[in-house]
């Protein structure tokens, strides 16, 4: 690159501006790029100081939990000093927009590495000349200089990142839930020294509860999504799980309550009625008997028009929003009775042996699936058909880790997708760290929470035709994006989520409900009458990309992550032969067809090792116009070749 000063051509050092604020805007952008564009590139490797500035401070946010907007990275620039340094806030929008698409941020890094591995070439070759042609220098300075060369040069080999290393898991993000949510949410958290995580992805599924069923979200042309959520958090024993459960579900049971009482008159009379109806046609039908002629064809006529219209009255049963650790088939039938929704909150993990079978002898997921998905749902007895149109089942659970690695075990539950339709959290134990008197709950948040939820629950209860959510245009557009940044991540080769593309598959999907639920918690009075607004779907998009990092690492857990699993036997196949350098063929000859059955099935195990630093792909130039150009070599690091003690 040159830049013409008058008649002077002035050589610049490689480098590509917008690139750089491609890899910036996207880390604002898309906090999910971050690891990944970290494996690429380092801060430092930007040509401008300013690029250098706003990504270290992107990661330092980051680092910290907090999101790396324009607004929260100006403030923190501001405090810092920094802010006038890198342009002002005008600037921070400036990057935003020279995005092309967040999804390519790790390409975008890859070119700005490259054109520092360059820079630093060109500075250490500059270096080693410029000793060289000094008539004063001395051997040692010409020693410093060839070492300080090869420290900028790119063959110059890192430390590896371990195998079995997991990034620090993001805390639940409770400032994207309404005020007076979250409010609770934190008091709980602090009451009980538990993670926010706990009573935060609990509070989705209370207000799942009180919604599913009763609203939908609309996104484009058929695709609607209801707002009934699968939400477990995983904790070690000790962490008072059941005292968060109790103080989220509460006002749920209160709810149910007040409804059965409300039911129990229009219960009670049409038991009478029924009881009456019954006992007048069996009243008629002895009439019809005892007579005879053609007075015993009328009594049997009437007999028969009364017990009919006996048979037609239905008793209304006992409302129910809550089931516990109940059978697939009672929670068939109570999701029958209860219109299609149903909600299952435990504290517990027995729900899980349930429906593998461990009592009955035989799985049976049928309802949780179509629960989930809100497809129509028969199911025929011997003494009737259930028929549910549109279920909408919840599913709430507070659970210990070994759980997730059991059920993960259990391939009938990966093969029918039931462990995709879940949400996971996994927070971190706040156990050995916590404080002896905590702050209470305030009574004001705790009751206005209280009231707030069965309020809301309330108000839908008797809803028949579930009211339909729209996004405003900002909404779409947020949502259209995220969707476009999560599609390609999915790919099973070099895809960030191609491991759990099962789960990933549906992450859209979720955070539209989630979007629906924070939307009705904002307007409780009118929130049906509203459209989503782009600010709920950011914050909903916030809470999905929190999920979809506790997914990684849960579905780790479960072993979903064949590819990791692989890479372990790839590192060890190294370590043993001990190469410097080893082409794919020769590679791929060493290792178990059973985990590597094809040549492509090691790329992506390389391209794993690859970004932990074990090793580095290179391809030699071509040595003539003719012929297949060369296969590639990996670059093996010094440390993996050194003997284990």
């Amino acid at each position: 690159m040159r830049d013409r000063t008058g008649d002077d051509f002035t050589r610049i050092p490689p480098n590509d501006v917008d690139a750089e604020q491609a890899v910036v805007g996207a880390l604002m952008l898309a906090p999910d790029v971050i690891a990944e564009v970290g494996a690429v590139m380092d801060p430092a490797d930007h040509y401008r100081p300013a690029h250098e500035t706003i990504h270290r401070a992107t990661l330092h946010l980051h680092s910290q939990g907090q999101r790396a907007d324009p607004i929260t990275l100006g403030h923190h620039l501001e405090q810092v000093g920094d802010l006038h340094r890198i342009g002002g806030r005008a600037y921070l929008h400036t990057l935003i927009e020279a995005v092309p698409t967040a999804a390519n941020a790790v390409y975008y890094a890859e070119i700005v590495h490259d054109l520092a591995r360059r820079r630093r070439s060109i500075e250490a070759g500059t270096r080693i000349v410029q000793a060289g042609m000094s008539p004063d220098v001395t051997p040692e300075d010409l020693r410093e200089a060839l070492a300080l060369g090869a420290e900028s040069l790119p063959g110059v080999w890192a430390e590896p990142i371990p195998l079995n290393h997991q990034p620090k898991l993001p805390t639940f993000p409770t400032h994207t839930l309404p005020t007076w949510l979250r409010e609770f949410v934190d008091a709980v958290a602090e009451e009980t020294q538990t993670p926010p995580d706990l009573a935060g992805a609990l509070a989705l599924a209370v207000l799942a509860t009180a919604a599913g069923g009763r609203v939908i979200v609309q996104l484009r042309g058929r695709w609607r999504e209801p707002t009934n959520l699968f939400v477990v958090v995983a904790l070690p024993p000790g962490n008072r799980k059941s005292a968060v459960f109790t103080a989220m579900t509460a006002p749920l049971r209160a709810a149910e309550k007040l409804l059965v009482s409300q039911a129990a008159g229009s219960i009670a009379e049409a038991e009478v009625t029924a009881k009456m109806a019954h006992e007048a046609a069996d009243k008629a039908a002895a009439q019809a008997a005892k007579a005879e002629g053609m007075e015993r064809d009328g009594l049997t006529a009437e007999a028969i028009a009364l017990a009919q219209a006996a048979d037609s009255l239905e008793v209304p049963v006992s409302p129910r929003l809550l089931a516990d650790d109940s059978t697939p088939e009672t929670v068939t039938t109570l999701m029958s009775e209860q219109g299609g929704r149903l909600s299952v909150m435990s504290a517990e993990g027995g729900i899980f042996d349930i429906i593998a079978g461990r009592y009955s002898g035989t799985p049976n997921m049928e309802v949780f699936l179509k629960g989930h998905a809100g497809d129509w749902l028969r199911v025929d007895r011997r003494t009737r058909a259930e028929n549910i149109e549109a279920p909408a089942l919840t599913m709430g659970l507070a659970v210990q880790p070994d759980v997730l690695e059991d059920i993960g075990k259990n391939r009938g539950f990966d093969g029918r997708g039931l462990l995709a339709r879940f949400l996971y959290a996994l927070p971190e134990s706040l156990v050995g760290y916590r404080k002896a008197n905590p702050d209470p709950v305030p009574e004001h948040v705790a009751e206005r929470y209280e009231r707030t939820i069965t309020a809301l629950t309330l108000s839908l209860a008797d809803w028949t035709d579930p009211a339909v959510l729209r996004l405003t245009p900002e909404a779409d557009q947020a949502l259209s994006v995220y969707d476009q940044r999560i599609e390609p991540q999915l790919r099973a080769r070099g895809g960030r989520l191609g491991h759990i593309t099962k789960w990933a598959s549906k992450l859209v999907g979720a955070t539209a409900r989630i979007a629906g639920l924070l939307h009705l918690a904002e307007h409780l009075e009118d929130g049906y009458t509203r459209p989503i607004t782009g600010d709920t779907m950011a914050a909903a998009i916030e809470v999905g990309d929190y999920f979809a990092q506790h997914a990684l690492t849960v579905f780790d857990l479960m072993g979903a992550d064949a590819t990791l699993a692989r890479a372990r036997s790839l590192l060890a196949v190294l370590e043993d032969n001990g190469w410097e350098s080893v082409s794919r063929r020769d590679l791929f000859a060493k290792l178990s067809r059973s985990e590597f059955p094809t040549v492509a099935d090691l790329e992506p195990v390389a391209a794993l090792l690859e970004e932990h630093g074990y090793l580095r792909s290179e391809t030699p130039p071509r040595t003539g116009k003719r012929g297949r150009p060369p296969a590639p070599r990996y670059l093996i690091h010094p440390q993996v070749r050194e003997p284990k003690a």
